[in-house]
């Protein structure tokens, strides 16, 4: 045991810094050996970093897509809603019309014995209660004036005459009014054109 300790001091004292001569290698390969596993780890680190980076862009254009996709989803939903509600309305409007034309004939061939009758004046009322109602509902009336070009969105016409004064393919009279709810055509005019 004590010829062993000889050589181990013998042995230190040969390199001067108090090392044994193996033990330098063996330190240098144990420090180039946690280098190259450092670059390693380094390298599966960045390695990861980068996938990680990749399925973010993607989780976020995914996000982004989606939530562009919801945004005119709901767009094309209130779109419809709002085209359904309309084509309801039209509709109810189409069956109302005739009843406010009826009125309206009524008014106009009443006999003047009758005007000054109380229970006119309320029939008069429910006729302008009914208007006031579609016009709440955004129902206008389409104006037509004689001489008026005629317009196939707007007009209907019911009959082609001779017309003096009045210039070929304009309006001569209205023979029953038109409406419509917004841009959308109800009912077009009925009207006679000239020739």
């Amino acid at each position: 045991m004590e010829t062993n300790t000889q050589e181990t001091s013998e042995t230190t004292q040969a390199n001067g810094d108090g090392t044994a001569p193996g033990t330098a290698e063996a330190t240098q390969q144990q420090a180039e050996l946690q280098a190259s596993q450092l670059a390693v780890e380094v390298e599966m680190l960045k390695k990861e970093l980068a996938d990680a980076k990749s399925k973010s862009t993607e989780y976020l254009d995914g996000w982004q897509r989606a939530r562009a996709e919801f945004a005119n989803y709901k767009k094309r939903q209130e779109t419809d809603y709002a085209n359904l509600r309309a084509l309801s309305t039209s509709a109810l409007v189409a069956k109302l019309l005739p009843v406010l034309d009826d009125f309206e004939r009524a008014a106009k061939t009443m006999p003047s014995a009758l005007k000054d009758m109380t229970w006119i004046d309320g029939v008069l009322l429910i006729q302008r209660k009914l208007q006031l109602i579609l016009e709440s509902e955004g129902v206008k009336v389409i104006e037509v004036k004689p001489n008026d070009v005629f317009d196939p969105t707007w007009h209907e016409a019911v009959s082609y005459d001779e017309a003096p004064g009045i210039e070929n393919g304009h309006v001569i009279e209205e023979l029953q009014k038109g409406y419509k709810l917004g841009e959308r055509v109800i009912r077009p005019a009925l009207v006679r054109v000239a020739r």
